[in-house]
């Protein structure tokens, strides 16, 4: 009965989310560093471990959601943490400026415009298409431009969920596979299509990738929830 009482007491302490977030995400980060298997790609890893604890322990997702809530706190300073490699890849930045904003502009319709051609084609409802719209953004950006433009903003989390998790895995291998070196390229091909997941991922190829990685997340973003609604409206018209 005491051991009982003890590990309920460990189960339901606010903390507990916030541990078990932090461990599951060690041991997956150390079972890809250890293999390099894409499939136990770090995030895709970590979030199976977590639903397996919390079915396990029988902790509903509202409760795990109250107890991790300081590390949804500290996703704002680690984004702005961003800005270090992208200081110290300033001038390679500048170099390339008027390549980044092509790539940004090309790469960006088209990522955005494929997506809702290929689910137009499977005959897949406004609604939905809507939703699967802004889904190469980081999710705070998805579910605002999604409820703008007649998605529903929950849906367009999973769905850039998805995105970021497929773009890691499967991104780095395609990259390579089409004979793409360049670490600015890398970067900025992870960045626009995986966000913040494609992001990490580039982080680890090395410093560069993570700087340019970061950088078109981050204009992905703004140009995503100024001119899609911009152009569903216009379209609409």
């Amino acid at each position: 009965m005491h051991w009982h009482a003890a590990v309920q007491a460990l189960i339901h302490h606010p903390l507990f989310g916030v541990g078990v977030t932090l461990a599951a995400f060690q041991l997956a980060q150390l079972a890809y560093d250890k293999t390099r298997w894409v499939f136990l790609q770090p995030v895709l890893l970590a979030m199976l471990l977590i639903i397996g604890v919390l079915l396990l322990c029988g902790i509903s997702y509202a409760e795990y959601n109250k107890s991790a809530q300081w590390l949804t706190v500290l996703l704002g300073p680690a984004t702005v943490a961003l800005a270090v490699p992208l200081s110290l890849n300033l001038g390679r930045i500048r170099e390339l400026f008027a390549p980044i904003l092509l790539t940004l502009v090309v790469a960006g319709i088209v990522a955005t415009a494929l997506g809702i051609l290929l689910a137009w084609l499977f005959g897949i409802d406004r609604m939905i298409l809507m939703t699967l719209a802004p889904k190469s953004v980081t999710s705070p950006i998805a579910m605002l431009v999604a409820e703008q433009i007649g998605g529903v903003a929950a849906l367009a989390a999973v769905f850039v969920m998805i995105t970021g998790i497929l773009g890691a895995i499967f991104g780095p291998q395609l990259l390579s596979l089409f004979r793409v070196r360049n670490a600015a390229a890398r970067g900025m091909a992870l960045g626009l299509t995986a966000h913040a997941v494609g992001t990490a991922q580039a982080l680890q190829e090395g410093e560069e990738c993570g700087a340019f990685a970061a950088l078109a997340m981050s204009l992905m973003g703004v140009m995503t929830a100024v001119l899609l609604p911009l152009a569903v409206g216009l379209l609409a018209f």
